[in-house]
């Protein structure tokens, strides 16, 4: 009891002398605070960047495989050699795997590309999508008013559309509802039989933007562009993506190599993606970013460390004469070394208290696509760091008026 006694007295006198010396605490806690500002602002963004792009990667689709042409690879020497003979996938081959396919929840034929859209004078270039019936079950296509495709109208190539709020604005400006409208694509009347929600920018552009896009039954687009010879993936979707992905991708490699009349000791003449490399590829770039924006941060940090360490010893210095008749009344040396502690810490965890309310209150400018969330790890993370450099700035004064001898701390002036 007696020594909790004493650690609260010596965190009394600590604030005390912070309460005395206000100016100089505000000062030393500038560089602590534009430290902790930094570091925490810096892990703030590269999070909140990365929630990001993990919501709109998991919104096209979490735990699906593309089948498809060309592998997915994000590198500058991508061998396009490799693949460029490779047949393209074919709509037979979508039906086989639908109907063989145990480990599927959904599976859709999807291929798009750039084309115009139409009505009378009105017209916007746009990314058109030839989707099959399945494809809502796999992305998102968040229709705000009309309706989704009807089985009959994606396997009997019906003139139907689906268009994005970017694209409903341009071919029909200041209008409601367009529902039971027609446009042209390719010169071929297509009639409005839904409207999609506005999403907005993304923070990375996966196909462009749903709001730019039309969607329309894909054997209908093979149709249109059949002499551009289509390129399309299929996207099949597991029940359980956690535990079922190795088996889902086993079944539709062993169900693809035998509709192909591959060998055994053929390669596979198509690929397996994930949108997940898409992730490690992004978390790749968020670490060294984390790594840079860190070190950065550290040397203000480092300065405003270097900073209340001086300030310490100045009040070391300011306050020998107490320390002596403290020391003289039968205060231990773990008092007074608590005291100049406790006030380093104090002056570093306000200093990191204010540079996190900074960063909290960035959390309400509106940075277009990116959401800014300050996250309890960070919060945490930055009141550690401050507290880290408190006590490495302070433990070297405190230890030093802890060490002090009473007699000559008396005399001094």
């Amino acid at each position: 009891m007696k020594f909790l006694r004493q650690l609260l007295e010596s965190i009394r006198f600590a604030w005390q002398a912070l309460r005395t010396n206000l100016l100089r605490t505000v000062l030393s806690l500038l560089g602590v605070t534009i430290g902790i500002f930094s570091i925490v602002a810096v892990f703030t963004f590269v999070d909140s960047m990365n929630m990001g792009i993990r919501e709109q990667i998991d919104s096209f689709g979490k735990g699906v495989v593309y089948v498809g042409k060309w592998p997915w690879v994000m590198s500058n020497n991508y061998p396009w050699w490799k693949y460029i003979n490779r047949p393209t996938m074919k709509y037979n081959e979508f039906k086989y795997l639908s109907d063989n396919l145990e480990n599927s929840q959904a599976i859709s034929i999807i291929d798009g590309r750039q084309t115009t859209l139409k009505n009378e004078n009105n017209s916007m270039e746009t990314r058109l999508m030839g989707v099959s019936q399945d494809y809502n079950k796999i992305s998102d296509v968040l229709v705000e008013s009309g309706r989704y495709f009807l089985s009959n109208e994606t396997d009997n190539s019906a003139f139907v559309v689906i268009l994005g709020a970017s694209v409903k604005e341009a071919l029909f400006p200041n209008r409601g509802d367009v529902i039971g409208e027609t446009i042209k694509i390719n010169g071929i009347k297509f009639k409005v039989i839904a409207m999609m929600k506005k999403k907005g920018e993304d923070l990375i552009s996966l196909g462009g933007s749903p709001d730019d896009q039309a969607f329309i039954p894909y054997t209908t687009y093979a149709s249109l562009f059949q002499k551009d010879q289509p390129e399309p993936d299929i996207a099949v979707k597991a029940y359980d993506w956690d535990k079922g992905q190795e088996t889902l991708e086993g079944e539709v490699t062993g169900l693809m190599r035998s509709r192909r009349g591959l060998k055994p000791t053929q390669d596979n003449n198509f690929s397996i993606n994930r949108l997940d490399g898409a992730v490690k590829f992004f978390e790749s770039i968020f670490a060294s970013m984390n790594v840079g924006g860190g070190i950065i941060a550290l040397f203000s940090l480092l300065v405003g460390g270097f900073g209340i360490a001086n300030i310490m010893f100045v009040s070391v210095k300011e306050r020998t004469n107490i320390i002596g008749i403290q020391k003289s009344l039968g205060a231990k040396n773990y008092f007074i070394l608590f005291q100049f502690l406790f006030e380093a810490v104090f002056l570093s965890l306000i200093g990191g208290a204010v540079g996190i309310f900074l960063v909290w209150m960035m959390s309400f400018i509106d940075f277009g696509s990116l959401k800014l969330v300050l996250t309890v790890g960070n919060v945490m993370f930055g009141l550690l760091t401050a507290t880290f450099i408190g006590v490495l700035s302070g433990i070297v004064p405190a230890w030093v008026a802890a060490r002090l001898d009473p007699v000559t701390a008396i005399r001094s002036k």
